[in-house]
């Protein structure tokens, strides 16, 4: 496993508290950079500019990485642009949150 696979499997145990899914499956994490010394960086949004986790969630998300063995340093980036929607969420994200229009109507047609 790849020290980019592993920062991803600690992205995966972040939670937002609003929401039984994972950061990385709501599509929070727009940018992830590992490179050969161990720099760490990521860019990541909110749900909303607004988020009620907004002084929190960031520090829980570079802890998680700092803690991945072979992370050298973590440099986060918190961005509204653009903005997080619905359609960044993995297929699994919508499944468990039980949104509609997961399976597009043209894969239903074939």
């Amino acid at each position: 496993m790849t020290l980019k696979d592993q920062v991803t499997a600690a992205l995966k145990k972040v939670y937002d508290p609003e929401m039984p899914v994972n950061i990385y499956e709501l599509g929070l994490i727009y940018g992830l950079n590992v490179n050969a010394e161990g720099q760490v960086d990521v860019r990541m949004t909110l749900t909303a500019p607004n988020c009620p986790v907004a002084g929190t969630l960031p520090g829980e998300v570079e802890a998680a990485v700092r803690g991945v063995p072979g992370v050298t340093a973590v440099k986060l980036e918190l961005t509204f642009d653009p903005p997080w929607s619905k359609d960044r969420m993995s297929e699994a994200a919508k499944l468990a949150l039980g949104l509609e229009d997961i399976i597009p109507i043209a894969r239903l047609r074939r």
